[in-house]
């Protein structure tokens, strides 16, 4: 049986604003504010797109809580939780379930890795500890790790694990995973490029690094799918694949740390060991950017 989805449409992967102060909560709150403002359906706060990696253990927390009471409830809040030190997922999971996060997103654990008999224990442990939905996500290319989709359907049975951010761009392990768990677990696409196949298959949307840049667009192409204007959102997705790209043509978030600065959002700071974009995949953004009327 399918829980209570989190949510259905687009989550923004939002970026962390930083300089060389530390967090800069001022252009965090204007941020939540204009991408609620712009329609989107949820909002994950300190994920990969939010450097949760490299804010310390103090910064996590705080910016959790200021997302929380700044979001007021008007969509839910996703809170990065996850690592590759599971005591500490499971710590900060219980963090982030006390302070008002209405679900966790969860990665697999990166450099240390797991079997996938781990990749159980571990999540339902997580699980255990949470009072809220997790999310679990994928993202092999990062992490090293990648979850079967036959331990997709051990996991489903699992009451608090509501969905998968699936980001290993295999297209068939994809249709596998809905076979096995497409009417017990929600799933979003965890990448821009594969946003309208995902759907296609019955995911639920996706968990957006474009929707920084473009939210309203993002949420278009969604909705479009959802109403049945599928060769529309189509269209779109063909549309913005050139930006997509362009977004991800380094390491995530370099670009869409540039593309937010470029608009005016915050300084284009990364946190080593990421460094500003290099200008020659700068120029081809900004270009597509301006194209999208992004940028003067």
């Amino acid at each position: 049986m399918r829980k209570q989805p989190v949510f259905r449409g687009v989550a923004t992967a939002l970026i962390t604003p930083l300089d060389e102060n530390g967090v800069n909560y001022e252009a965090l709150g204007k941020l939540i504010d204009w991408q609620i403002t712009e329609g989107i359906n949820a909002l994950v706060i300190a994920g990969t797109t939010g450097e949760g990696s490299t804010l310390t253990d103090e910064e996590h927390r705080a910016v959790l809580h200021y997302a929380v009471q700044r979001t007021d409830g008007r969509v839910p809040v996703i809170a990065g939780t996850g690592s590759n030190d599971m005591a500490y997922a499971i710590d900060l999971t219980r963090y982030a379930c006390g302070i008002g996060c209405d679900a966790m997103l969860v990665v697999t654990p990166y450099y240390n890795k797991a079997t996938q008999n781990g990749l159980i224990k571990m999540y339902t442990a997580i699980a255990d500890a949470s009072t809220k939905p997790l999310i679990l996500y994928n993202v092999p290319s990062r992490t090293g790790c990648s979850i079967e989709p036959a331990t997709y359907a051990v996991l489903a049975d699992h009451p608090n694990i509501a969905g998968i951010k699936e980001a290993n761009g295999n297209i068939s392990k994809i249709v596998d995973t809905f076979a096995r768990v497409g009417d017990r677990l929600d799933v979003y696409s965890g990448n821009d490029d594969q946003i309208v196949p995902i759907m296609s298959m019955g995911g639920q949307g996706v968990i957006s690094v474009l929707s920084n840049v473009m939210p309203r667009q993002t949420v278009e192409m969604c909705s479009r799918f959802f109403e049945g204007d599928v060769k529309g959102a189509a269209r779109m997705q063909c549309e913005l694949l050139p930006l997509i790209n362009a977004l991800f043509s380094e390491v995530n978030p370099i670009p869409v740390k540039a593309a937010m600065a470029a608009m005016g959002w915050c300084k284009n700071y990364v946190r080593m060991p990421l460094t500003p974009m290099e200008a020659e995949h700068e120029k081809v953004l900004l270009d597509l950017m301006r194209q999208h009327g992004l940028v003067d």
